[in-house]
């Protein structure tokens, strides 16, 4: 896997970029995209105090920081004492075409439509979110951007609140799990605006385990040529990890997993499925694989999201027989999904993405998950830096997740976020 480590300053958003090289981090962070005339200039997803991730192959540390000695202030304490008085707030389109076309939940995507949210408050500090426009939703960036204009409109008029009662507001403009990741940017937004205010990074707000973190890289459903060149390109970049997007083709899925092992002969890897096998068929792949020495550390999603029979037999053979932990993804949609997952047990991971909970959802099912023994796994996908920035933090903080992925950022065809961290490699 490859590393991230978080700086002394702030920043919540500060954006994932995977990259072998140990960089310097200025205050400030722009995208390339231009704006429209509601913005000045170009969008910066990060304040003054914005704190700084860096990814790659080796920990980075910050021990001789002064950061380091500062008092640890905890999210719950923070959302029930600092007042938000929202002086801005606006949204507008962040869109980047993919390096390859990327299969989501069987849905095809070829470029990223989210949405960038700015907020800024009274005190002059200003906090980024980004709205993941996912294919499986009912909804297109069209919705996405009036749904934050409607937000945004609420807290500019609004008198001072506590942030806890901003953050319960915006959980009424759009609740439940249908724009769960509208309420992912706004939660972000306001979170990194008052992060900066009181200069503490996020990764603290979270529970301040660690600066530093572990994840793996995406190669996404393609032939075993370009498979093969992507795990070159990663292995050389220093990830010791690779989540491997396969297709509905066994055949064709082996010889994709075979070229990665031929560019990268010692790499874990991780099999996404996206709900695309039946039981037997999984269990089929993983004899396959077995036989000629290659297994995988995780096996997500192998069947349909509504197979619960069929994940918790998979499960049971891959764990007993293989030594393999199966991770549920797109069988966890919502509340009663995950306690079902927790109660039945029929799978051993559960993958969390910011996008589907929301920030403060995911920290609830996060303290859920630690009481049952599961172990965890954060990834995400379709997302520019500005939002993997986030998930990075949260995963780091907390110190509590077996799995992480999110280099989403390395399937862009250009980067729209310039500066923010950036990685070493060992």
């Amino acid at each position: 896997m490859a590393s991230l480590g978080l700086g002394s300053a702030l920043c919540p958003t500060k954006p994932l970029l995977c990259s072998p090289c140990v960089l310097g981090f200025p205050r400030n962070l722009q995208t390339k995209q231009q704006i429209n005339t509601q913005f000045s200039g170009a969008i910066a997803c990060c304040s003054g105090s914005s704190s700084e991730l860096m990814t790659g192959a080796a920990a980075v540390s910050t021990e001789n920081s002064p950061e380091r000695h500062r008092t640890s202030f905890g999210l719950k304490n923070l959302t029930e004492t600092f007042w938000v008085d929202v002086h801005r707030a606006e949204g507008r389109p962040l869109n980047v075409r993919l390096l390859e076309p990327l299969n989501i939940a069987s849905s095809r995507l070829e470029e990223v439509e989210n949405v960038a949210i700015r907020v800024e408050l009274s005190n002059g500090c200003v906090g980024w979110g980004e709205v993941p426009v996912l294919p499986w939703l009912d909804w297109n960036q069209a919705t996405a951007l009036e749904k934050v204009r409607e937000a945004c409109e609420f807290l500019r008029q609004g008198p001072p609140v506590t942030l806890n009662l901003a953050l319960d507001q915006i959980s009424k403009i759009v609740p439940g799990t249908e724009f769960a990741s509208v309420r992912t940017g706004l939660e972000m937004a306001l979170i990194d605006a008052v992060a900066n205010s009181i200069d503490v990074p996020l990764w603290r707000l979270f529970g301040g385990v660690s600066n530093t973190l572990l994840t793996a890289a995406t190669i996404p459903t393609t032939s075993s040529a370009k498979a093969f060149d992507l795990a070159a390109k990663y292995c050389k970049l220093g990830f010791q990890t690779l989540k491997i997007k396969v297709s509905r083709d066994l055949n064709a899925d082996i010889e994709v997993l075979q070229a990665v092992r031929a560019a990268h002969p010692h790499c874990s890897f991780i099999l996404d499925v996206n709900e695309g096998y039946t039981s037997k068929e999984a269990v089929e792949v993983l004899e396959k694989l077995n036989e000629k020495g290659v297994t995988p550390v995780l096996f997500e999603q192998p069947v349909h999201r509504d197979d619960w029979k069929g994940l918790g037999d998979v499960s049971t053979i891959a764990r007993e027989k293989y030594g393999i932990s199966v991770a549920a993804d797109e069988s966890c949609r919502n509340l009663v999904d995950i306690q079902k997952l927790i109660e039945e047990n029929p799978a051993d991971v559960i993958n969390i993405r910011l996008s589907k909970f929301g920030v403060l959802g995911t920290l609830k099912i996060v303290e859920m998950v630690k009481k049952s023994g599961l172990d965890l796994m954060i990834e995400s996908e379709a997302e520019t830096r500005l939002a993997t920035g986030v998930a990075g933090h949260l995963a780091a903080g907390l110190g509590c997740f077996k799995y992480v992925n999110i280099s989403a950022p390395l399937l862009l065809s250009e980067d729209p976020v310039v500066e923010g961290y950036e990685g070493t490699s060992a």
